[in-house]
């Protein structure tokens, strides 16, 4: 598995991963909950349910910090077959626009 990473924006992460699984396996691991489970747990989503799905392709949840500020996330997660059989997993991780503005930091003395 090899990983690569663009320079995002501050508020979005863009991970890539090359996998030897074939697309369909790799869907089948981020869309059934018992198999997502694995490697997300429901404890990190903010809902159950898909925010929005292609079939094969692409499935976006929400997630939501489980510490101050609890801010709440998309993670987006696309399959993109490649030339080898394998496939190539895209997770785009975005803060959500109904995070209200900028996050306050306070720093101790």
């Amino acid at each position: 598995m090899n990983k690569r990473a663009e320079q995002p924006p501050r508020d979005r992460l863009i991970l890539e991963y090359s996998l030897d699984a074939p697309p369909e396996k790799v869907w089948r691991a981020l869309s059934i909950p018992e198999l997502r489970e694995q490697w997300l747990p429901p404890g990190d989503l903010a809902q159950a349910e898909p925010l929005a799905a292609t079939p094969g392709e692409a499935v976006s949840y929400r997630l939501r910090d489980d510490r101050p500020p609890f801010l709440e996330s998309v993670v987006t997660l696309q399959i993109v077959p490649d030339a080898a059989g394998g496939s190539l997993l895209r997770i785009i991780h975005q803060l959500d626009a109904a995070n209200d503005g900028s996050v306050t930091m306070m720093l101790a003395a």
